[in-house]
């Protein structure tokens, strides 16, 4: 059975995220072998960018070790939970037939946000203990 034309977007969606995850859980990035692509930023500069532990993180999350996830990459954790509680509301709006308007942040939050990333990458790449906890 099809789902409704409302929930063909939320459905789509989540079974492209889905997907992805079940690949990375599926194949360990830290593993030898697996040739996920390296960072760029990391491969040029020697530097952590936001993104790097990424993709161990989504694989520790998905195997259950929310821990590893945390210490790989907090940011990406916490960013995934965001998004998946997003895309939940979205899906079980459409299901319930009420709409679903796309709003966009306010400048301040996005402005936020963008300080979150910037202390993040700043704080990993510290030798300072409290910034090498950061780091995956």
């Amino acid at each position: 059975m099809a789902p409704s034309p409302a929930l063909r977007a939320p459905a789509a969606l989540g079974a492209g995220f889905a997907a992805a995850v079940g690949c990375v859980a599926g194949y360990d990035p830290a593993a030898p072998g697996n040739h996920y692509p390296g960072c760029p930023l990391l491969a040029l500069t020697g530097e952590l960018c936001p993104a790097c532990g990424g993709l161990r993180c989504v694989h520790a999350a998905a195997h259950g070790d929310l821990a590893a996830a945390a210490h790989d990459n907090l940011l990406v954790l916490v960013a995934g939970a965001f998004a998946v509680l997003a895309w939940a509301r979205w899906a079980v709006r459409a299901a319930r037939g009420l709409p679903t308007p796309v709003r966009r942040p306010p400048p301040a939050v996005l402005w936020a946000v963008a300080a979150l990333v910037l202390v993040f990458t700043v704080l990993r790449n510290l030798p300072l203990p409290f910034g090498r906890e950061l780091a995956p």
